[in-house]
């Protein structure tokens, strides 16, 4: 797929990993849906961002935890840009949550944010693209969906149900649409990682160095510009990290 003049969204696209994916495909030549919830300021300067590169920006608002909400998103950016050729589902909830600790909150809120809400999302946006004859779907996952870490269970249920829904999506969705994720390592420390737990992940990663949240961007680029025969997959982008799961 050639990104000139077509249109991505992207979830949680105003910090972090969503920011950088938003800036990549905006540096190939696509206008960007900046989603976010609750971070509209940041959605608004990478909204600013994307401008400066001449593309187009629009910043849409939207609990992905809520279906219609998602809906109505969904279809004002598909009415505004004539159409959306790639989704990339980067908005996610991530902390810690030790057994005997987890309330039946903490379940709900991580299901329905991490995996409900990307279903959504591909709910609505995949058949139109199919309907079209192209497009590209691709989920940001994580290695704990293999590793199963016990402190973040309901983290690493719900990154499962993403493998899970993109094999799905890939088959239903088949041959006109495109549908993948990224089981992403290592990219970003946790909130209150010191340098002796960061030395010790990094003993259990074979290439011995974290990488960034532009080795995720990068890897989305590649699935959307060069993946046309890609679908179903979950590509490692974590240093080997899944080597030793």
């Amino acid at each position: 797929m050639n990104l000139n003049g077509t249109a991505a969204l992207v979830t949680g696209a105003g910090r972090r990993i969503g920011r950088v994916i938003a800036l990549a495909l905006a540096e190939r030549g696509a206008d960007i849906i900046v989603h976010c919830y609750q971070s509209r300021a940041d959605a608004e300067e990478t909204a600013g961002q994307v401008n400066r590169l001449g593309r187009r920006a629009m910043v849409l608002s939207a609990d992905q935890r809520d279906w219609n909400a998602v809906e109505s998103l969904c279809r004002q950016a598909w009415d505004t840009f004539g159409g959306i050729e790639v989704l990339v589902n980067s908005a996610a909830v991530y902390r810690r949550t030790p057994l005997g600790d987890i309330a039946e909150s903490d379940w709900d809120e991580m299901l329905d944010t991490d995996l409900k809400g990307p279903f959504a999302f591909a709910r609505f946006l995949g058949p139109r693209m199919k309907e079209r004859g192209c497009g590209k779907i691709i989920s940001i996952s994580d290695t704990a969906a293999r590793m199963i870490w016990p402190g973040y269970i309901p983290y690493c249920v719900a990154k499962a149900g993403v493998d899970a829904m993109t094999r799905g999506l890939a088959r239903a969705l088949a041959p006109e649409v495109q549908v993948n994720a990224i089981a992403a390592g290592t990219v970003l420390w946790p909130d209150g990682f010191d340098a002796h737990q960061q030395e010790q992940a990094l003993g259990h990663v074979p290439l011995r160095r974290a990488g960034s949240p532009a080795d995720i961007a990068r890897a989305v680029c590649f699935l959307v510009e060069h993946g046309d025969y890609i679908t179903g997959a979950v590509l490692p982008v974590d240093g080997g990290r899944h080597l030793e799961g």
